[in-house]
């Protein structure tokens, strides 16, 4: 059996060929659209940033073999902003 990092790179496969044909912008502004509902939507907003927490961790796990410190370190960031604002909008202080 392949390991788990091929079988998730195998399975990506046909999304990330789709990605692949859409215009550079396209993923950028679903995710940038994702983003902002999710913070200025109150109350269930949150509904909106876990599509974009899972689709930045599941593009981080694939890249991870080919990226270097630097861009690891900047997209872990993103991510653990990503997780934070998602959890600060799902558990408001009363």
């Amino acid at each position: 059996m392949p390991p788990l990092r091929h079988r998730v790179a195998d399975a990506s496969l046909p999304v990330l060929n789709t990605l692949n044909r859409m215009p550079r912008a396209v993923p950028f502004l679903a995710v940038l659209a994702l983003m902002v509902a999710g913070i200025f939507v109150p109350g269930w907003g949150w509904v909106f940033l876990v599509p974009v927490v899972l689709f930045l961790a599941w593009t981080l796990y694939l890249a991870w073999p080919a990226l270097d410190q630097g861009a690891r370190a900047g997209r872990v960031a993103v991510l653990l902003l990503a997780v934070a604002i998602t959890i600060t909008q799902a558990v408001p202080r009363s």
